[in-house]
């Protein structure tokens, strides 16, 4: 879960912390919660009534903050059955990095257990405890890092947020699932809130009770449909991705991301965005802030797009005619934002960034050019998307969930030859998509590109409109067409 607030007090948890874990009840939601509940479908069954989920069903448990009560956690945990719900609270917008917060985790017969990671920031005890158990995870692309940063790597999981995806839901928030599969609501008032705030409110440690309190439900719910739809061996192949996906590399020239780079059009303007940028980052590392609680994006374009002229400026940056500048957390650091700037107006024309910048990959031209730059590529992928379209619509899951776009632009771009089936499935396999993804597609998509081929062909054949054809606006041979 991502959240966000303001800088933490130094109090400790344990004014939170209400006394040793309680002996778990039986996992079953009480009758009254359950009335009018039944499980809906992604093809929309009628709606029923739905149920406000305010309390954990166990009551609140204690935060456990010492290593001899993670220990005893841990302990009920592994006594326990079945899968192991999981989620993690971080303060995105608020601290630097994507660290975690408070670990929520509950498993049948052991109930709910709250971890702060700051008093227990080494969870590899829970993770050898649980080797081989697995993980329900909502979004689980978005979590797995920062527990894999306090030392717990599930090896396999549930995603239901992909299993939704996969299942052809519209909407698929955890909120939103639990209501149109379960029947209940989660109030989502503190989905915005700083989980690294010490001690944290009881009606936040009930919000991030209640995200894992019927994940397993859901799990289930969603199991049965993917099972029902033919589907289970896609998730499974799925999940199996995720859970072994090494960490992504670091990003190239992370400055380029900030926002409205693109009004800022000169190298030595973008050097000083650069130099900007990287002391926002040092600042915000050193007090753990989010970036843009030190500097707003803003101000770091209006200072390059001062820097831009016939003549080059001299003298003192006048950053003080920036208003985002004079912002509380800003307006300490004025010393090292003039030094950025000066440093960037220092720079040998060679130090310099281009203009199109490291972000280029290796990869296909964008795609709005092709038609430009290889007409039979543009339509491979215009059939190409036309295919993959067909099929979202046919099994209901969202065409980026068949190929990424990426990948579809790649095949497109450079297909084998010749382009069958197996050819085509074997160049996907490559581009990183499952087993499941290449055997669905490859087969519409040889087809597709050899329609295309053929059309290609007939344009630029006797009476075709294309280069070579004859027809009206062709130039067959003997003929010369317009230079123009």
């Amino acid at each position: 879960m991502t959240a966000a607030g303001e800088p933490p007090d130094e109090q400790a948890l344990e004014e939170i912390a209400l006394g040793e874990l309680g002996e778990p009840e039986e996992e079953t939601l009480d009758a009254d919660v359950v009335v009018g509940v039944g499980l809906a479908t992604a093809d929309g069954e009628p709606k029923r009534e739905v149920i406000d989920l305010l309390e954990p069903r166990e009551g609140l448990p204690p935060v456990i903050v010492t290593a001899a009560g993670l220990a005893d956690a841990i302990e009920r945990l592994a006594a326990g059955t079945g899968p192991l719900a999981v989620d993690a609270e971080r303060a995105s917008g608020y601290r630097y990095g994507q660290r975690a917060y408070l670990v929520q985790l509950r498993r049948v017969g052991a109930g709910t257990v709250l971890i702060d990671p700051i008093g227990c920031p080494d969870l590899s005890g829970l993770d050898a405890a649980m080797a081989g158990v697995e993980a329900v995870l909502h979004a689980a692309s978005q979590d797995l890092p920062c527990l894999a940063e306090i030392g717990y790597r599930p090896l396999a999981l549930f995603d239901t947020e992909l299993a939704g995806r996969l299942l052809g839901y519209p909407r698929v928030a955890l909120g939103t699932m639990l209501e149109e599969v379960l029947g209940f609501r989660l109030a989502k008032e503190h989905s915005a809130a700083d989980w690294s705030i010490r001690p944290l409110p009881t009606e936040m440690l009930k919000y991030a009770a209640l995200d894992v309190e019927i994940l397993i439900e859901l799990r289930d719910a969603l199991d049965a449909q993917l099972a029902a739809d033919g589907k289970t061996e896609w998730a499974r192949q799925e999940f199996d991705a995720i859970a072994t996906a090494p960490p992504p590399p670091p990003r190239a020239d992370p400055w380029r991301r900030t926002s409205g780079i693109h009004k800022v059009r000169t190298r030595r303007s973008l050097a000083v965005v650069r130099e900007l940028w990287q002391a926002r980052d040092e600042i915000a590392r050193e007090a753990d802030l989010s970036p843009r609680r030190v500097l707003a994006d803003q101000a770091i374009i209006e200072a390059a797009r001062a820097e831009t002229g016939k003549v080059p400026p001299t003298g003192r940056p006048q950053l003080d005619r920036i208003s985002a500048f004079h912002a509380r957390n800003a307006r300490k650091h004025t010393a090292r934002w003039q030094a950025a700037v000066l440093r960037a107006r220092e720079l040998d024309d060679s130090e310099l960034p281009e203009v199109a910048g490291a972000t280029a990959t290796t990869g296909p031209p964008p795609a709005h050019r092709w038609a430009e730059r290889d007409p039979a590529a543009a339509a491979r992928l215009a059939a190409a998307r036309e295919a993959v379209g067909a099929l979202s619509t046919a099994h209901r899951v969202p065409v980026e969930n068949l190929l990424t776009p990426d990948a579809l632009r790649r095949l497109a771009w450079e297909p084998p030859d010749p382009a069958t089936a197996d050819a085509i499935a074997a160049v996907l396999t490559g581009l990183g998509a499952r087993r499941w993804q290449a055997e669905l597609t490859a087969g519409p998509l040889a087809d597709a590109f050899a329609a295309a081929a053929a059309a290609g062909l007939a344009d630029t054949g006797p009476g075709g409109t294309g280069p070579g054809g004859t027809g009206p606006g062709g130039t067959g041979p003997g003929e010369t067409g317009s230079v123009d």
